[in-house]
């Protein structure tokens, strides 16, 4: 483990803080190296029910640490030593951004909460999760062209996605700076708050997720997810599955029990 990456577990909720605030938690391999190792434990974790993933000290996250990019420009960490082949680089940094894979297809809602600043691989990282909700003040940008990079862990894959193609190239081109309430304005952002009121609507916001019926959730995402690629007839076969698998479940049973009898249900995630 390191401080650079805290861990909490409460209530169902799992909150990664990114912790650098010093350098508005700039990702270095170190912090990398610990994100690829917690978000997959916890996305196979039963007692956790959300994945939260923030950064410290007001900001979310700047990016990779380009201090490291002089000394070893590599990738989002610049960990890489110089005798490392082209080769060996590529895989380095393609296995650390199966933490964005993870964040994106884990079997439960995960929740980028972002008290400020997102930018580069940093915004990469919360574009991969299925939910984000920033202040109205944050800045966002891509940041790559700034520094004559092209882009990782997904950016360009889960922009395109959320604002189209055009918007998405004229953001990474330009890597001009938008504000969160552009930024929910433009779909990127789920939601943005006024800062005194941040706090709160987070955790209101992650409490919630976490009192969904986890199981339904899970299969939720994988026809979700195949929905952005898939044939009709490919989406249908897979719901048609996963909606029975789901009405098998104790949480459907219950569910169902709850709204015959007009009160809300309660989700126990299996």
């Amino acid at each position: 483990m390191t401080d650079q990456l805290l861990e909490t577990l409460e209530d169902g909720i799992a909150t990664l803080t990114m912790n650098r605030p010093e350098a508005r938690n700039a990702l270095t391999g170190e912090l990398l190296d610990a994100l690829a190792d917690a978000v997959p434990r916890l996305a196979l974790d039963p007692k956790v029910r959300v994945v939260v993933l923030t950064g410290a000290g007001g900001a979310f996250c700047a990016g990779g640490d380009v201090k490291g990019f002089v000394a070893a420009p590599t990738g989002t960490s610049g960990k890489t030593e110089a005798p490392f082949s082209m080769e060996q680089r590529i895989a380095g940094l393609r296995k650390g951004m199966e933490t964005a894979k993870w964040l994106h297809e884990m079997p439960k809602p995960t929740l980028a909460v972002m008290p400020g600043p997102a930018a580069g691989a940093g915004l990469s990282l919360a574009l991969a999760c299925d939910m984000r909700i920033c202040t109205t003040t944050a800045k966002l940008t891509t940041a790559f062209s700034k520094i004559g990079a092209s882009g990782d862990y997904g950016g360009s894959y889960f922009l395109t996605k959320l604002v189209g193609e055009a918007k998405a190239r004229e953001m990474y081109f330009t890597a001009d700076v938008i504000s969160g309430e552009e930024a929910a304005r433009l779909g990127i952002v789920n939601e943005a708050v006024a800062p005194e009121q941040f706090e709160e609507a987070a955790k209101k916001k992650a409490r919630y997720l976490a009192g969904l019926p986890t199981v339904a959730i899970g299969y939720m995402k994988k026809n979700l997810n195949l929905a952005a690629s898939a044939t009709l007839s490919e989406v249908l076969d897979m719901e048609a599955a996963h909606m029975v698998r789901t009405m098998m479940t104790d949480d459907h049973k219950a569910a169902s029990l709850a709204f015959v009898e007009k009160r809300p249900p309660v989700f126990k995630g299996h």
